[in-house]
């Protein structure tokens, strides 16, 4: 989890797509959910998921989840927790969370919060440096009740399931696969020694086309290597 930490999410998605296990354009959240502390380092945990209301009041006799539900559930994670919500009002009609409830979960280990709803408090959440991804925010939390906790949600276009092991920064949120997570970061570092090569070469005193051609293929050359390397184990 610190390995992984260490680098941006599109570094990550990048490092996925070499071992081709998920179509290019699938496993990551869409640009309807924004990160509301672009600032934070990235997050990474294993998804806890919860479905959401605010609408109207709790039915009478109906069961309800609960915080301690949630927390207690961190206990059968491999690993931090990331609160994942999914806001099923439509239109979305309050703040799906706010200072009381950040505190709570980030006291219990977890590494942020994402909603397809709203957020609030957002002074008192940057605070606590609590990683927080919205579609919007409200100052109002509403009729807000939780109805159920780890089921499969969808959020901004992307099914998640309990345990998933999601990665988010300013740019966005992917879920990183089970089965290859703890090659990931390792293959982060040799993109990032691959992309070296341009980088390097563009921010020379003195570069040309051809020279340009000459560090892309070595870039190229390399990426191409990482990813024979890490398709032949599957």
């Amino acid at each position: 989890m610190t390995e992984l930490a260490k680098y941006d999410t599109p570094t990550i998605c990048n490092a996925i797509e070499l071992f081709d296990v998920v179509p290019r354009n699938a496993g990551y959240m869409n640009d309807s959910i924004k990160a509301c502390f672009p600032h934070l380092p990235p997050m990474v945990g294993f998804a806890v998921t919860s479905t959401f209301r605010s609408m109207s009041p709790p039915r009478s006799g109906d069961v309800y989840a609960s915080m301690s539900q949630q927390v207690e559930s961190y206990a059968q994670l491999p690993g931090p927790a990331v609160m994942v919500y999914q806001d099923l009002d439509v239109p979305i009609v309050s703040a799906t969370f706010g200072e009381v409830m950040c505190s709570v979960y980030k006291g219990f280990g977890a590494r942020g919060i994402i909603t397809s709803g709203a957020g609030r408090d957002l002074e008192q959440v940057e605070k606590i440096k609590f990683p927080a991804f919205t579609t919007g925010t409200i100052c109002s939390h509403g009729y807000c009740h939780t109805l159920a906790v780890n089921v499969p949600v969808t959020v901004g276009g992307l099914t998640v399931y309990p345990g998933d092991l999601l990665h988010g920064d300013l740019n966005g949120v992917t879920r990183i696969p089970l089965d290859i997570a703890s090659e990931v970061a390792q293959v982060c570092e040799e993109l990032a020694t691959a992309e070296k090569f341009v980088l390097d070469y563009v921010r020379g005193a003195k570069i040309t086309p051809a020279g340009l051609a000459e560090a892309r293929k070595a870039c190229g050359d390399m990426m191409n290597a990482t990813s024979q390397r890490v398709r032949r184990k599957k």
